[in-house]
């Protein structure tokens, strides 16, 4: 993939103690990238755009993340987590948004880095059920994926450029890039 932004180079990641679970530790990073590859592309304008009246803001949806990632990795994941009071930037800008996100999750690769196989795979409680460990850290990146994905569908009712993530978009390509959009494509082995 080549990405036109990078918040956490990969040489810059550290290596996990156990190196099965370094997986989590590049995973967390390069959707941490690009979340703020998407946050990027919203002006401080849009903060207050939503689609719908049901519809959550920019900002909102923004400072959702910054909150409930804080809590996620204090309260089931133990990790040693600003007060909640400091999470959010003030006054609330996209790149100050943006910048927050990133150095609250350069301190969590240090801790995901420094955890133990036992600790991974041991359960603690998620809200109202007991999981592994590593189920929750997935449950995490899957409730940032969410919200990007919201984000994205944003982006494009604005007319704004969408960042590529897991590939290209149609405002970003690259040569070699091979989407599977074909039956020929999804033959391959």
């Amino acid at each position: 993939m080549r990405y036109t932004y990078t918040a956490i180079e990969a040489d810059s990641l550290p290596q996990a103690s156990e190196a099965a679970f370094q997986h989590a530790v590049d995973t967390y990073a390069s959707e941490t990238n690009k979340t703020i590859a998407t946050w990027g592309e919203f002006a401080d304008e849009d903060l207050g755009f939503r689609p719908h009246e049901k519809s959550t803001a920019v900002g909102d949806i923004m400072k959702h993340e910054l909150l409930s990632s804080r809590r996620f990795f204090s309260e089931f994941l133990h990790a040693p987590e600003p007060e909640a009071i400091t999470v959010l930037p003030s006054p609330f800008t996209v790149d100050a948004a943006c910048h927050r996100i990133k150095s609250m999750a350069r301190r969590r690769l240090d801790f995901l880095a420094s955890r133990s196989e036992e600790w991974w795979l041991t359960e603690d409680d998620f809200f109202d059920v007991r999981r592994e460990r590593i189920w929750i850290f997935w449950r995490r990146v899957l409730h940032s994926a969410h919200h990007r994905t919201q984000l994205t569908v944003y982006l494009r009712l604005l007319g704004k450029r969408v960042p590529p993530t897991y590939g290209p978009t149609a405002d970003v390509w690259w040569s070699g890039a091979d989407p599977t959009t074909t039956l020929e494509a999804s033959q391959r082995k």
